[in-house]
């Protein structure tokens, strides 16, 4: 190491707060947990002491775990006080007054005329840098449209407008997305003058990639101004560690990137969220104040203790260990006095215990080098960020350090490292009842435990007459969107609740629909893939209860409608859960019920299908009893199995308790793919307590592979005046028949299925008419058949062979009783693939022999074709056609 020597300039290492929501709950942590969380993040010498913050810039759309505010919802109407932002950069800033903080937009309000890349959103920039600046934030630097690319047009006129309204001193990052950003302001000066860092997402193999190898380009690295991975890690808080140590080290080695941002900052997020455990630590229970510190945090350490922005690489300390990836790699960087220096080493890849020899000259100095290490392939709390020994170099600064496998070493001669010894409390689920009448709020904040998924929900001063503080969906037109469109809506509640009864008030401002949202579990991304329960109710007072799976698939249950909501009127909605029982209540008075048993459990939410500025007040949870159903739907199959092609009855009843009131309405269905029944709905007048109501289905089943299948009953009925629906599942095999043995005439053996152009297939006779039996001899050209199939085309025959048979051979012609008549072909099918076939065949034409071979096939299907010109006189006959099987 020559500190003689130099490269380029460390900027230092931070993490990202957005893309999205993912910094949501920690401001409703208890005062303690939070203040250590904060501490873990931000205090210098306590644990990730993190250098740089990336800020979301909200926007009113979801950018991946939820929707952050906009300071400006409607134009002109800016809240400076809008979401938690803000609020996090000056806990940052409280704790190192040195961290550089960076703001980035995911998506836009909808105001904004001309879409992203328009004057609007640099207005909206410059009015969200004056919201910072009242707040006593300094933002050092700001990018464009995350992950969006570029217009180099914009990022120009956005350096203008930043010099004229006064922040000439903040930098322009572009383009948050790749490298390309570098090519092309290569061709424009303009923009390359506009441009003071290159930033690219994910430069070290992709999104959550193992950062064995980092990249950028030539042409980035040509241009002279820093190169940042402004945006990497998507990983496990304590898997991820080996990947972000690599990226760090060997976005250096690699791309000579200097500065790195994980993504996020923290998972303070429900942990039904998509990336709920990925970060540098997570804080999901905000109600018990468990928190966890991940491992992350300590591989970040590893770096940010011990080398500060401003400091600068030493190229010729920096490599791969031996020369080889394998063996891990390492960086040098020394203080702007050159005589301090730190050299962190990581060995995530190696397989065996390696040494490393150090010789330090060029001014560095030459006292003691204090060593720290992070085992990160096998974390506990004793072998992270720890002081490991103390190394006096010898006269000629040399020294050597053994290193193991799987762990992140830190040399150097600063001092004043630590590691935070906060711990968290034990987690557990909020205690129900559970309610907020969002009177203790301030107008423009966000009220307790509410996650927003799309849309913005603040409080307000409640609309229509009544006093007090309400929630309110404040974005009134669609924004300018970074991942797909949903619902504006809102988690809240814990995961872990099962039986429970969500109630609110709520009051549409125009014609539109709101929902509740139950036993809401797990979200995949885009956020409209929410798993849950719904009822929705329009101010026509239509509505609806649905589940939604967590692929976005919904699925009705029942719908109807009840007196009008209107708008500009308060109403009390209420969806309860007790079982697998569901119901929906309008002003206190239910109007309808289900029975549903596909999801346990799940937080509550409020939403709305329209960008509406709708109000919620009196949110409520109370604790209901598993109860008792008012009526129960059995389905039973008359089998547990049946046969490919073969039939099978099933029964549904539909009993009411004596408790119970009458059903009345009666209604039964069933579905069951594949099969073959009348679908047509059974209906049963009144079904009075204590008695029931059967229907019964004659089904045939599938023909085409064995397979489990699941026969769903669903009836529908009223109680009391109250709409109810209940569906019950069965499942039963369809199964092979056995496999044929021996030699067998085809025509003695069971068909799996059969269809014909005319009449039934007949067995040992010719087709005749459209009655079965009513042929006449199997007759080829004047030869008699006592044995085969009398088909005509188009027609195909199955039969289930299991891989038990080995040939199958038949002779093939046009029956006699078609008088020389008909054009057809003939073809031997094993499981889809043609083994055998003639071309066509005529009237008279002699008699063709077709042979095949079988081996292996599970399924034969015996083919005839009508030759491309209608099925007149087809009458092919399969003469004497025979299966040679084993057993």
């Amino acid at each position: 190491m020559d500190g003689a020597k130099s490269g380029r300039t460390f900027d230092g290492i931070g993490a990202i707060s957005g893309g999205g929501g993912n910094s949501r709950l920690l401001t409703d942590y208890p005062a303690a947990q939070q203040s250590q969380i904060l501490d873990y993040m931000f205090k210098p010498g306590y644990g990730a002491d993190l250098q740089l913050l990336k800020l979301e810039i909200g926007g009113d759309a979801n950018s991946t775990d939820g929707s952050e505010p906009s300071i400006e919802h409607a134009k002109g109407q800016i809240n400076c006080d809008a979401g938690y932002e803000f609020w996090l950069a000056e806990q940052a800033v409280k704790r190192n007054p040195n961290i550089g903080l960076y703001g980035l937009a995911w998506a836009a309000p909808g105001w904004i005329n001309g879409g992203f890349w328009s004057t609007d959103t640099i207005d909206y920039l410059v009015s969200w840098l004056g919201c910072a600046k009242q707040h006593g934030l300094d933002i050092k630097y700001l990018g464009g449209w995350n992950e969006r690319g570029h217009d180099a047009d914009w990022y120009v006129q956005l350096r203008k407008a930043l010099d004229d309204a006064g922040y000439s001193k903040v930098q322009i990052v572009a383009d948050d997305s790749g490298w390309d950003v570098a090519d092309d302001m290569a061709k424009d000066p303009d923009f390359d003058n506009a441009v003071s860092i290159i930033g690219a997402h994910y430069p070290c193999q992709g999104d959550g990639g193992p950062a064995d190898s980092c990249s950028s380009t030539k042409t980035a690295q040509d241009n002279g101004k820093p190169l940042w991975a402004s945006e990497n890690g998507s990983q496990d808080m304590n898997t991820g560690a080996p990947a972000l140590i690599r990226s760090i080290t060997r976005g250096y080695v690699d791309a000579k990137m200097t500065s790195y941002f994980n993504w996020p900052l923290i998972a303070a997020i429900y942990p039904n969220l998509p990336y709920s455990t990925v970060g540098l630590a997570t804080a999901g229970s905000p109600w018990s104040g468990n928190y966890s510190i991940g491992e992350n945090t300590w591989a970040t350490a590893q770096v940010t203790q011990f080398a500060q922005p401003g400091w600068t690489f030493i190229d010729d300390g920096s490599g791969y260990l031996g020369g080889s990836e394998s063996n891990g790699s390492y960086v040098t960087l020394k203080s702007p006095n050159g005589k301090d220096y730190s050299t962190v080493l990581e060995t995530t890849s190696a397989t065996a215990a390696q040494t490393a020899h150090f010789t330090v000259k060029g001014g560095l100095s030459t006292g003691t080098a204090h060593v720290w290490a992070t085992d990160v392939d096998d974390p506990t709390s004793s072998t992270q960020l720890t002081h490991t020994e103390d190394i006096t170099p010898s006269a000629d600064g040399t020294y050597s350090l053994s290193m193991k496998p799987g762990y992140i070493y830190t040399v150097t001669t600063t001092t004043g490292q630590g590691k935070g010894t906060a711990t968290a409390p034990a987690a557990h689920a909020l205690k129900l009842p559970y309610s907020d009448t969002f009177d203790n709020d301030a107008a423009g904040t966000e009220a307790k435990y509410l996650s927003d998924m799309q849309g913005s929900f603040e409080v307000q001063k409640c609309a229509a007459g009544r006093r007090g503080m309400c929630l309110q969906q404040m974005a009134p037109v669609k924004p300018i969107e970074w991942q797909d469109d949903s619902d504006a809506f809102t988690l809240v509640g814990d995961p872990t609740w099962t039986n429970y009864s969500l109630q609110s008030d709520v009051e549409l401002a125009k014609p539109g629909t709101v929902e509740l949202i139950g036993r809401a579990g797990t979200q995949n991304r885009p956020q409209s893939h929410q798993q849950g329960y719904y009822f929705q109710i329009s101010d026509t007072g239509a509505w609806t209860v649905f589940k939604s799976d967590a692929s976005g698939n919904r699925t009705v249950l029942t719908r109807s409608a009840t007196t009008a909501l209107g708008t500009g009127k308060w109403h009390k909605l209420g969806l309860s859960f007790s079982g697998s029982q569901i119901t929906a209540s309008v002003d206190g008075k239910d109007i309808g019920s289900v029975s549903d048993s596909s999801y346990r459990a799940g937080q509550g939410g409020l939403g709305l299908t329209s960008y509406d500025t709708d109000q919620f007040d009196n949110l409520s949870f109370t604790k209901t009893g598993n109860d008792k159903p008012s009526a129960a739907l059995a389905v039973t199959p008359s089998a547990a199995s049946v046969q490919r092609g073969k039939t099978v009855n099933v029964t549904t009843t539909v009993s009411v308790p004596k408790s119970a009131k009458a059903a009345e309405g009666v209604n039964i269905s069933l579905a069951a793919p594949g099969f073959t029944f009348d679908t047509q709905p059974q209906v049963f007048g009144e079904v009075e307590p204590g008695q029931s109501a059967t229907a019964t289905w004659q089904l045939t089943a599938p023909t085409d592979k064995a397979a489990t299948a699941t026969i769903s009953a669903t009836a529908t009925f009223a109680q009391g005046g109250v709409a109810q629906w209940l569906r019950q599942d069965a499942q039963v095999s369809v199964v092979n028949p056995p496999p044929p043995t021996g030699v067998n005439d085809v025509s003695d053996l069971d068909f799996v299925a059969s269809t014909n152009g005319w009449g039934p297939v007949e067995r040992d006779q010719s087709v005749g008419g459209t009655n079965a039996g009513d042929g006449s001899p199997l007759t080829i050209n004047g030869t008699v058949y006592p044995k085969g199939l009398g088909t005509n085309s188009i027609s195909d025959v199955t039969l289930y062979l299991g891989g038990n048979c080995s040939k199958f051979t038949s002779t093939v012609g046009n029956d006699a009783d078609a008088g020389g008549n008909g054009s057809m072909t003939f073809s031997v099918l094993g499981d889809g693939k043609t083994l055998a076939a003639t071309g066509t065949i005529r009237g008279n034409d002699p008699a063709q022999q077709l042979t095949a071979d079988l081996t292996g096939v599970q399924t034969l299907d015996l083919v005839v074709g009508d030759a491309g010109d209608g099925n007149a006189y087809d009458h092919g006959d399969w003469a004497a056609p025979k299966l040679t099987c084993s057993g």
